[in-house]
């Protein structure tokens, strides 16, 4: 005979589970909200003039919405070829070999990506082992450390030269091991608005000529150098072409940066290894921006005329900087301006950067960004960096308020 189905007793029934969200170890721990998205916010919540973060407050060429909506209109909406609509890759080869005379080819060895920023994360993706070392330059943009951090790679802090940010070759040459995998290059460079000279691009060729070590070179502002000088890129150097992932950016040159479409030049077989790691990486990047993009790009006055466009803009904003006790650094390329503000009158001239910018936020109604930010130990140098890619109006608007110091 059975036993009846009688329920357990109540001391043994299991006691609920409550939710718990598991502990996570942090891939970077030291990563925290970027200083461009804290200023940002502070701006926006003081109703200060924002020219902390870099992005254009103009739109771009009516035309090319046009473009990108004939595209869409079209029926251009599916997936693109993974590595970008092949229309787009061959106008980017036509550009760069007119520019820089050296032809990459459309099929094998460019790739459009969702911006600059991925573009890199993915070169560094693959091309960085564990235990690989990669060499940045400080000041740099605040995305290359993680990125290294991220494929398992072991950052390499070379300063540049305080003051100028020149590249110094010879602590450089110091830095280079036989574990060293990369070296990130950036010109025109962010945020000093310094601009590579061609001996720069030949010895740094000299150093690596004889070693594996490859190049990511960072040239998004390359529309953007001033006083009748040329960008430099390393696709002009074939010693350096040969061993570079070369990257830029749509969204800086036609002022679309909330579009996030950017490209990759590199030789075939270090390019088939990016697109690797590029198509579990974003797979492929938006249809109809895509052929908007090629068929604006087939006109190259809007890049052949923004030097001169943002120069304009720089003069402006110097000229007002002039009238101030600010001491103007020089601003060769990029649309950012860095300053000195020791020298003022006010007692605020002390304060650590992070402090001044938010102290010239509050009470100035002005936005800066921080140099130390750019740096991995925080170095101070009492400069702060404004961003010029902004109408007329705003810029004589901050001028007015900086007028005051």
């Amino acid at each position: 005979m059975n036993a009846p189905n009688l329920p357990a007793p109540r001391h043994a029934q299991a006691l609920p589970i409550p939710p718990r969200t598991p502990a996570l170890a942090s891939r970077l721990p030291h990563v925290g909200t970027t200083i461009f998205t804290v200023m940002s916010a502070l701006a926006q919540e003081v109703g200060a003039v924002n020219l902390g973060q870099g992005f254009p407050d103009f739109d771009c060429d009516p035309r090319l919405i046009q473009a990108v909506t004939a595209a869409m209109q079209a029926g251009h909406n599916q997936y693109p070829p993974m590595a970008g609509v092949p229309v787009l890759r061959e106008g980017i080869a036509r550009k760069v070999e007119a520019i820089y005379g050296h032809r990459y080819d459309p099929s094998r060895e460019i790739t459009v990506t969702a911006g600059a920023t991925q573009a890199i994360l993915t070169a560094i993706l693959a091309l960085v082992h564990p235990g690989d070392e990669v060499i940045v330059l400080e000041p740099c943009y605040d995305s290359y450390v993680p990125n290294i951090e991220l494929a398992g790679g072991t950052v390499v802090r070379v300063p540049l030269t305080p003051g100028t940010f020149r590249p110094d070759f010879a602590r450089i040459a110091a830095a280079l091991t036989p574990r060293t995998r990369a070296i990130l290059v950036n010109t025109p460079h962010n945020p000093s608005g310094t601009v590579w000279r061609a001996d720069d691009l030949q010895r740094l060729y000299d150093l690596v000529a004889d070693t594996d070590v490859w190049l990511i070179s960072d040239e998004v502002y390359e529309h953007m150098v001033y006083d009748g000088q040329p960008h430099h890129s390393l696709a002009t150097h074939p010693g350096l072409a040969a061993r570079a992932l070369i990257v830029s950016s749509f969204g800086k040159t036609y002022h679309v940066t909330g579009w996030k479409v950017g490209y990759v030049l590199a030789p075939a077989p270090l390019m088939a290894e990016f697109r690797k790691v590029h198509q579990f990486n974003v797979f492929t990047v938006n249809t109809p921006m895509q052929h908007g993009l090629a068929a604006y790009l087939a006109d190259p006055a809007p890049y052949l005329g923004l030097s001169a466009f943002y120069q304009a803009k720089r003069d402006r904003f110097r000229a007002g900087l002039a009238r101030t006790r600010f001491r103007l650094l020089p601003c060769e390329g990029t649309y950012f301006q860095c300053v000195d503000y020791s020298g003022l009158s006010v007692p605020e001239r002390d304060l650590p950067e992070a402090a001044f910018c938010e102290w010239l936020t509050r009470e100035v109604g002005v936005a800066a960004i921080p140099l130390s930010a750019f740096y991995g130990d925080g170095f101070d140098q009492h400069v702060v960096r404004f961003c010029f890619a902004k109408r007329d109006e705003t810029l004589d608007a901050a001028l007015a308020r900086l007028a005051r110091l």
